[in-house]
């Protein structure tokens, strides 16, 4: 379970990431709510986690899925531009975080 949680914290963490761009410096009030929303979960979720993955683990896991599912995001809208380069960078990373999860449940 601690691995769904942990997931379900780094989609939420590409959550708050998102909304806190689109906050404009918090000057927008739902980007904002939703990034304060979405940060406490995400961060709840992690610490929640870790008392079963070691923090090392979990963190990198956690960032990297918010990570990858940030910058997937900004490509499939247009706020940022596609590259191949950019993507085989983003399967490099979910096959890392997929190897520390894998390396974790030993």
């Amino acid at each position: 379970m601690s691995w769904v949680i942990l997931v379900i914290s780094g989609v939420l963490e590409a959550v708050w990431a998102t909304a806190l761009g689109k906050s404009d410096g918090f000057t927008k009030l739902w980007p904002s709510i939703v990034f304060a929303i979405a940060l406490v979960a995400s961060m709840g979720g992690l610490a929640w986690a870790m008392r079963d993955i070691s923090t090392g683990t979990a963190y990198a896991v956690w960032v990297g899925i918010g990570a990858a599912l940030t910058v997937a995001y900004a490509m499939v809208t247009g706020d940022e531009a596609f590259s191949v380069v950019k993507m085989l960078l983003l399967f490099g990373l979910v096959g890392c975080v997929v190897g520390l999860k894998m390396v974790g449940s030993e």
